[in-house]
């Protein structure tokens, strides 16, 4: 686990005409401030990642799909330095993972369709705070590859 990523169940609430889905309120414990709600949708098989946001905290649902959230805590002073965190969510597993600054964050689509996450930012995008690396950057301690366990 990495210190200061939290994941929340999250209720579906289904009846004959659908459902809804929730998220995030002003009012859950965990809410810290609204920045910008926006959708990434991922393809099967893709990975988008890596990125670390320096200010922002991220706060995701994947509302149709499923992906594989991987974390991975660098921050200077963290109990939980080095340590790397695997997420499945989506469908089946519907869930608001919160992630803090500093703590590089990636996704891969999983299943056989596309999957679209919604991410609930303390802060309107801004490229200044944000830092990328490739997927296959080997300062980083994970494989995107398909395991076959």
């Amino acid at each position: 686990m990495i210190v200061g990523v939290e994941v929340h169940p999250l209720r579906q609430i289904p009846d004959e005409r659908g459902k809804v889905m929730h998220m995030l309120r002003r009012d859950d414990p965990w809410f810290r401030e609204f920045g910008e709600i926006y959708f990434s949708v991922v393809y099967p098989g893709v990975v988008k990642g890596w990125h670390l946001h320096r200010r922002m905290t991220l706060n995701y649902a994947v509302i149709d799909g499923m992906i594989k959230l991987v974390l991975y805590d660098d921050r200077e002073g963290s109990p939980s330095r080095g340590n790397v965190q695997e997420i499945f969510t989506g469908e089946g597993s519907y869930a608001l993972i919160t992630i803090p600054p500093g703590v590089w964050n990636g996704f891969k689509g999983v299943g056989t369709k596309p999957a679209i996450v919604a991410n609930c930012a303390t802060e309107p995008h801004n490229p200044d705070e944000i830092v990328r690396r490739e997927p296959t950057d080997s300062s980083i301690p994970y494989a995107w590859d398909l395991e076959h366990g």
